[in-house]
């Protein structure tokens, strides 16, 4: 597995002080939402350490803040693992449990009897919901949506046995590893109100993009094997590979061009950010908002790319669950 690959991120890392905490009440959530079952598949999980990685990703936050964000990253990676079996094999069906999801968003309660999904998504979305500004909460029900989509569009891609091109890719892999989520809980972690004219610009909208981009493509280097070995096709690796006709060393410092490329982007729309908030007449809080919403960008790439270079998520992945099975322990969402 091509652990050893560098990427420069020249962001700061920093790590949550409540870290020793989440992990313990993390642990309590899955386990009460029912994600998670016990022995060998509460400590397979468990060796993810997906505390660690919001005490990356949010160094900031402590205490329900931080569990917000903890618990948040434990849903995306178990309900992701939920595709790595029959169901992420069948487009329709991939759709319609997603469809339930979705439905959470726009209000309606799980059924009794529910999956464990949908009940965990459920406290999720209403505890980031309590208390949220209105915007904040009409874009990040549409991240989830999109996020829950493409989960249907990656089966198909399973199916079609090939890598798509670029764009193709770009448009699923954007959806499926919904990493602006994570953005948006930084701003609720945060305690921040962006204005609407700041959020929308160029600056922030291109570096948002951005640092989507740089936590996927990432991602997909460290997580290549383990995608490889079930059929995935929306792997940047994959992509360039099939698509550029070269080697898979080619394909991986092609990957890294590309990462640095998006870096660098950042970085130059970041340093047009202050005037921006000058010409748009934002008040010293405002400012104040634009200035702690790029460091969640900044912390967020450093701190996801800290802990998956270190999760045994990705590092032991194929030694601990088959390739010939799921690529699960708990089967947790229903049809």
């Amino acid at each position: 597995m091509p652990q050893d690959i560098e990427f420069h991120l020249p962001f700061a890392i920093s790590v949550s002080p409540d870290l020793e905490g989440a992990r313990q009440r993390n642990l309590d959530w899955v386990r009460r939402m029912g994600l998670v079952g016990e022995g060998r598949s509460l400590e397979w999980f468990a060796s993810w350490d997906m505390p660690l990685l919001a005490a990356y990703g949010f160094p900031d936050a402590t205490g329900p803040a931080l569990d917000l964000c903890a618990d948040a990253m434990a849903f995306f990676f178990v309900f992701d693992d939920q595709f790595d079996g029959p169901l992420g094999q069948d487009p329709a069906r991939a759709a319609a449990v997603s469809r339930q999801l979705i439905d959470i968003v726009h209000g309606t309660a799980p059924a009794p009897g529910a999956d464990a999904c949908s009940v965990a998504f459920a406290d999720l979305w209403a505890r980031c919901t309590d208390g949220a500004h209105p915007g904040w909460v009409a874009r990040t029900a549409y991240e989830w949506e999109y996020y829950f989509a493409t989960q249907a569009h990656e089966a198909i891609g399973r199916l079609r046995g090939t890598p798509a091109d670029m764009e193709t890719y770009l448009q699923v892999r954007r959806g499926i590893a919904g990493t602006d989520l994570p953005l948006s809980l930084g701003e609720r972690a945060a305690g921040i109100t962006i204005p609407a004219a700041a959020f929308h610009s160029p600056q922030l909208r291109i570096m948002r993009q951005a640092a989507i981009d740089v936590t996927f493509m990432c991602n997909d280097v460290y997580s290549l094997e383990k995608e490889e070995a079930r059929g995935d096709m929306d792997n940047l690796v994959l992509i360039l590979e099939y698509t550029q006709g070269c080697s898979r060393q080619e394909a991986i410092e092609a990957a890294r061009q590309e990462v640095a490329q998006r870096v660098e982007r950042f970085r130059e729309q970041a340093r047009q950010v202050p005037a921006m908030c000058h010409q748009l007449g934002l008040t010293g809080p405002e400012q104040t908002a634009v200035a702690t919403y790029v460091e969640v960008m900044e912390f967020w790439m450093s701190g996801y790319h800290a802990w998956q270079t270190q999760t045994r998520r990705y590092t032991s992945a194929l030694q601990v669950i088959p390739t010939t099975g799921p690529g699960y322990f708990d089967e947790v969402l229903g049809a």
